[in-house]
């Protein structure tokens, strides 16, 4: 089976870029209700991946009076601790799978590192539990 059978593509996946600022792309993890998301350049490239402990851990060693001073600072400002490990298009299902089990979605990127969605845990495992 091809991994892309599991892909979001994304045009359907919600993601910050690497020119939003700190209290953007909070609004945006806010807003989704999402506790990590895919981080992107301008021109479709993955950076990697933003979570909610990066956050805290930015927002505990810069503290700021207001959110209105995040607007200041650069997404890139924040540190990854664990970027979500990528695979790319071609790869076995084995691969999938083992990135799966440790991230609740898995990053997809084609050969000229192009981020082109996710595939999530929960689409694998409603695969498997309707297919067993």
């Amino acid at each position: 089976m091809n991994v892309l059978f599991f892909l979001t593509p994304k045009s359907q996946v919600k993601f910050i870029d690497d020119t939003m600022t700190v209290r953007q792309a909070i609004e945006v993890m806010d807003f989704h209700r999402f506790s990590t998301i895919p981080l992107l350049t301008k021109d479709g490239k993955l950076v990697g991946t933003i979570s909610e402990g990066d956050l805290l851990f930015y927002l505990k060693n810069h503290p700021f009076c207001n959110l209105n001073e995040l607007d200041e600072h650069n997404i890139l400002e924040v540190k990854r601790y664990k970027d979500y490990l990528p695979i790319k298009v071609d790869v076995e299902m084995s691969d999938l799978i083992s990135n799966a089990v440790n991230q609740n979605f898995v990053p997809v990127i084609d050969d000229q590192l192009n981020f082109i969605g996710i595939i999530t845990r929960k689409s694998i495992i409603n695969y498997l539990y309707l297919n067993k």
